[in-house]
């Protein structure tokens, strides 16, 4: 995720990272190398049509302009590319005459698309979208999404699977190391044949359908409505009958769900679990519990509870999906000691 802005205060635009420390500065990043090099090169392209086109950036105190963000993702098994510039919409305020700033949206679109779609990749470009946002926070947020190429989706395959994506579907940026993450949760979970497995905290359901193959059934739980609707989309492209994915908070959806886990898998956002589900989760008094954390101490905090609970920390790994950063994510297999 790009974002536009400039470097220093009225300078010339830029598209990239915010600077350190700042709210404001953006910091070109055409040259990082630690990212694809189909990336750079849409970073570029969209810089320079941005920059022609003489439109502004969306000042976030202010709250005029047009250029917001950008949103690029590319696959890793399947090479395939999807391309989401973030704009305000067209009638908003953007600081220039409204007349002019029609024509200039307009020439710019033609212009950028012609020039990305010629570009040459490593990927394969498959879709480029225009989505609408004229929220005042600082955050990507669709308001509406249009088609300017190819299609709104793409695929990437995982351990056997085929996963389908949208432009806003959580999925790990790191697709080789979330195989390692995976593998590690099969290899913890252990032996699952004829066994309902909860996944909570569900996401694209992408760890449920890795486990669905050997297990008897997987039920998966969100809270993200287009995340859910993705994970049934998947799960039926993998022709996967006994997974079933519900939409909702965990602490109300796990009354309704009318099954008894055999195991349960938890994979919370950064703050962990919320206590009052985390008791409820503990109630069903499962022999084994997976948890994976991508806030370490957000996992100490909640095994606190849970070993207090009568579960013992069997095994624990952690999965450093962002090299050279201070993040880690960790993998903790629990068993039930005593009721």
């Amino acid at each position: 995720e790009f974002t536009f802005g400039d470097e220093c205060k009225d300078g010339p635009l830029a598209l990239g990272m915010h600077k350190r420390g700042s709210f404001y500065d953006i910091v070109n990043v055409g040259e990082c190398q630690i990212v694809d090099e189909d990336y750079r090169k849409i970073l570029a392209c969209t810089l320079e049509c941005a920059r022609e086109s003489g439109l502004p950036y969306y000042h976030r105190m202010r709250h005029v302009g047009y250029f917001r963000h950008l949103l690029v993702r590319k696959a890793v098994k399947t090479g395939e590319i999807l391309v989401d510039l973030v704009t305000a919409s067209d009638t908003a305020e953007l600081g220039i005459d409204p007349t002019e700033a029609v024509s200039k949206i307009q020439a710019f679109k033609t212009v950028w698309l012609e020039k990305m779609t010629s570009l040459k990749f490593d990927g394969t470009l498959v879709g480029i979208l225009h989505t609408k946002n004229d929220s005042l926070a600082d955050v990507v947020k669709d308001e509406g999404t249009e088609v300017l190429y190819g299609q709104d989706f793409f695929y990437e395959k995982m351990l056997g699977q085929q996963l389908k994506f949208s432009p806003f579907s959580f999925f790990q940026p790191n697709s080789r190391g979330a195989e390692v993450l995976y593998e590690t949760v099969r290899e913890y979970i252990g032996d699952i044949e004829n066994k309902t497995v909860f996944d909570l905290f569900s996401g694209t359901g992408t760890i449920g359908q890795v486990l669905a193959p050997v297990a008897k059934k997987v039920i998966g739980v969100e809270i993200i409505e287009e995340a859910v609707e993705a994970a049934k989309e998947n799960a039926e492209l993998n022709n996967l009958d006994n997974c079933t994915f519900w939409a909702g908070d965990v602490l109300k959806v796990i009354d309704e769900l009318g099954e008894v886990p055999d195991l349960i898998m938890l994979d919370p956002p950064r703050d962990g679990v919320n206590p009052k589900a985390l008791m409820k989760i503990l109630n069903f008094g499962v022999e084994r519990l997976v948890y994976i954390a991508c806030k370490p101490t957000s996992l100490a905090r909640d095994l606190e509870m849970i070993q207090g609970r009568g579960y013992k920390v069997e095994k624990i790994a952690c999965v450093d999906l962002f090299p050279n950063t201070v993040h880690v994510e960790v993998v903790c297999c629990l068993h039930r000691v005593n009721s």
